[in-house]
C-alpha cells in the first residue's frame, strides 16, 4: 500500500494515535468545545487556562479571524483556491464551509499531521456539489510534499490563499520563514498568505505562563515580536502585508458577526470544570489585555 492511501486507511490512522502524549490540534480542539481529544490533551488544555484564565480569547479570536479573512478573500478578492496548513479537528464554519457559501466552485486543500485530525477529516471535510476538498497527511516542514499533494486538486496556474493560522509558532527560527518562502513561491501572482502567530508582546506575563506549560509537554513553543511576525511578509519575495497591516488578532478587520454563544443554564454550569464552560463563554466583551495573537493577511504581486 502507498504512502497516501496509508494515510487514508481508518485502521493505519488508528494505530498512529497517540493518547499519552498532548497533540496542539487537539489542545485547540478542546478550548473550541469540541470532543475529538483525549484526558492528555484536556489537562493541557486546562494546565494553560489556569495559567491564563482568559487565555480562551486567544483561541477563539484566533478561529474567528480565519472566518474573516476567508470571508473576506472569496467575497471581495474572488479567492477560489485555499491551502490550509495546520488544519486541526473539523469544527464549526471550516475553510471550505465559508469559502463555498461564497463561491460554490472553491477547491480546498486541509494539511495536517495529526492522525486524529485525518481520520475526521475524510468524513466531515467534505465538498459542496460544484466545489472540491482533499487533505494531506504531512508536516509543514515538508513543503515539497505538500505542494506536490496538493497540486492533484489546486489549479497552480490560479491564485491560492495559503492559510497559517496559529501554526508557524510551532516551527523554530529560520526554518519557519523559509517554510513560508518555499511554499509562497510556488504560487502564482495574485495568491495569498493568510497568517497568525503567538506573541509576547501585547501581555507578555500571561503568555509566558502558558509557554511553560507546552513546553513542559514537549510541544515547541516560539513567541514572535510584531517585527518578526512581518518578517514573514517582507522576507518573502513579491509579498507585501494588506491593510492593516501586522496587528492583534480582534482588530483585523472587525465585522461584528462574531458567535455568541449558546443560552445554558446557570445550574448546569454551575457543574462545570473551567476548561468545559469555555464553550460558553462569550467572545465579545474581549480587550486588548486578553490577547496575545497578531494577525495579518499579503498579496503576493
Amino acid at each position: 500500500m502507498s504512502d497516501d492511501a496509508l494515510s487514508h486507511d481508518p485502521a493505519e490512522l488508528r494505530k498512529r494515535i497517540d493518547t499519552t502524549k498532548a497533540h496542539p490540534a487537539r489542545v485547540y480542539d478542546v478550548f473550541l468545545g469540541g470532543k475529538d481529544n483525549y484526558p492528555v490533551d484536556r489537562a493541557a488544555a486546562a494546565a494553560a487556562l489556569a495559567a491564563n484564565p482568559r487565555g480562551y480569547l486567544d483561541v477563539r479570536h484566533n478561529r474567528d479571524f480565519l472566518r474573516r479573512a476567508v470571508n473576506r478573500l472569496a467575497k471581495e478578492d474572488g479567492i477560489r483556491q485555499f491551502l490550509d496548513i495546520g488544519t486541526g479537528l473539523p469544527t464549526g464554519e471550516n475553510v471550505h464551509q465559508i469559502a463555498q457559501r461564497i463561491n460554490p466552485d472553491s477547491r480546498v486543500v486541509y494539511v495536517d499531521n495529526d492522525p486524529v485530525v485525518l481520520a475526521h477529516a475524510r468524513a466531515l471535510l467534505t465538498s459542496g456539489p460544484q466545489g472540491r476538498t482533499d487533505y494531506i497527511d504531512a508536516d509543514l516542514k515538508s513543503p515539497d510534499r505538500i505542494l506536490e499533494q496538493a497540486a492533484k486538486t489546486l489549479d497552480f496556474d490560479q491564485p491560492v490563499a495559503l492559510v497559517l493560522v496559529a501554526i508557524l509558532h510551532f516551527v523554530e527560527d529560520e526554518e519557519a520563514y523559509q517554510i513560508v518562502r518555499e511554499l509562497m513561491d510556488a504560487l502564482p501572482s495574485g495568491s495569498r498568505l493568510v497568517l497568525s502567530h503567538l506573541t509576547e508582546d501585547l501581555n507578555p506575563e500571561n503568555i509566558r505562563a502558558v509557554q511553560r506549560t507546552y513546553t513542559e509537554r514537549g510541544f515547541t513553543f516560539v513567541l514572535r515580536s510584531k517585527d518578526e511576525v512581518a518578517r514573514f511578509f517582507t522576507d518573502t519575495p513579491g509579498l507585501t502585508a494588506d491593510e492593516p497591516g501586522v496587528v492583534p488578532v480582534h482588530h483585523w478587520h472587525q465585522d461584528g458577526a462574531a458567535p455568541v454563544p449558546e443560552a445554558v443554564d446557570p445550574a448546569y454550569l454551575a457543574t462545570l470544570d473551567d476548561i468545559e464552560k469555555v464553550r460558553y463563554r462569550d467572545i465579545n466583551d474581549v480587550t486588548d489585555a486578553d490577547i496575545n495573537v497578531y494577525a495579518a493577511t499579503g498579496r503576493k504581486a
